[in-house]
């Protein structure tokens, strides 16, 4: 009889024993599952969110007209979403797409990049010539300022709101002196050129006058450059007075007033009433996570120290 207890007892035991074996089984098996759907569901998320933050869903016509939209926000330069390439590229987009009644470049810049801004205004007036039938206008927002106002010129029209700031037609550059600091802290400056020049506008050495005409002439030949383009893109709209290229900044209403623009007008109601389109389709192109973070990261630390030491912009 004790036997036959112990053998029953021991066969319940390896059952009991598999059992809880083929459970646990079961659990590691539905964590494992639960692990790959959320991994599953976090890669369609992402793919989701890139495809969403390249701004490509909404260019999908329906067969009417509609007004084609490009932001340029921020500085202009060429490690932000406000550069040459990611606007060329909208407004190229946006040109060629049948379906475009008229293109609004969207503008809120304080400046930036003479060269950036040099680059668009070209490409502007390219796609203007090649598309004569597509309308191209700017509608600033809260700031439209040198190398901002440098781009917008090439438009048909520039719109603004009232309290807009529109101007600043001029350039700089700007800098730091620390000779006086380092007599302060007993630093000795060792500077080894080839070239005479090769130390030009060092912010560790004494001024030189002959780097700061030199400086002089640079800027001016530049600032030239931006009037030209400003009388050319307004040409007879254009009220001229003493200090309109000094480098002065006006509001939207005294804008229109010197011909700097021609009204008022929001995107909406340029699209609505002035292009005769009021479905505005956005075809701005927007770097995604990875492009900003990686564009940042190298471009930021660079520009950063070239800033720290001397800067050169429309602002």
């Amino acid at each position: 009889m004790s036997d036959s207890n112990n053998d029953a007892n021991w066969e319940r035991k390896v059952l009991e024993k598999l059992a809880m074996e083929a459970l646990a089984e079961q659990r590691r098996g539905r964590r494992w599952g639960i692990f790959f759907k959320l991994l599953g569901f976090t890669y369609l998320a992402v793919v989701l969110f890139i495809a969403l933050d390249l701004g490509q869903g909404d260019k999908l016509g329906d067969g009417e007209k509609f007004t084609a939209l490009v932001n340029l926000n921020g500085v202009i330069k060429s490690s932000g979403d406000a550069n040459a390439e990611h606007v060329i590229g909208s407004l190229q987009a946006a040109f060629e797409d049948k379906h475009t009644a008229g293109v609004i470049l969207r503008v809120n810049s304080p400046g930036g990049s003479p060269v950036q801004s040099g680059i668009i205004n070209d490409e502007m007036r390219r796609l203007r010539a090649k598309y004569p039938a597509i309308p191209l206008h700017v509608v600033v927002e809260d700031v439209c300022a040198s190398g901002g106002y440098y781009v917008a010129a090439a438009a048909d029209k520039i719109f603004v709101d009232k309290a807009s700031i529109v101007g600043s037609i001029g350039v700089l550059m700007d800098g730091f002196g620390f000779t006086g600091t380092m007599e302060k802290l007993g630093v000795e400056r060792r500077l080894l050129t080839a070239g005479v020049s090769k130390g030009f506008l060092d912010p560790f050495s004494p001024e030189n006058e002959k780097d700061k005409e030199h400086a002089r002439q640079m800027l001016a030949e530049i600032h030239q450059q931006f009037i030209d383009v400003v009388r050319k893109g307004r040409g007879k709209r254009l009220k001229e007075t003493p200090e309109m290229f000094s480098g002065l900044m006006w509001s939207g209403a005294r804008s229109i007033e010197l011909g700097l623009a021609d009204g008022y007008g929001t995107v909406d109601s340029v699209a609505r009433d002035v292009i005769k389109a009021a479905d505005v389709r956005d075809f701005s192109i927007k770097q995604n996570f990875a492009e900003r973070f990686a564009k940042q990261f190298g471009a930021e630390m660079a520009e950063g120290m070239a800033s720290a030491l001397t800067r050169f912009t429309l602002r």
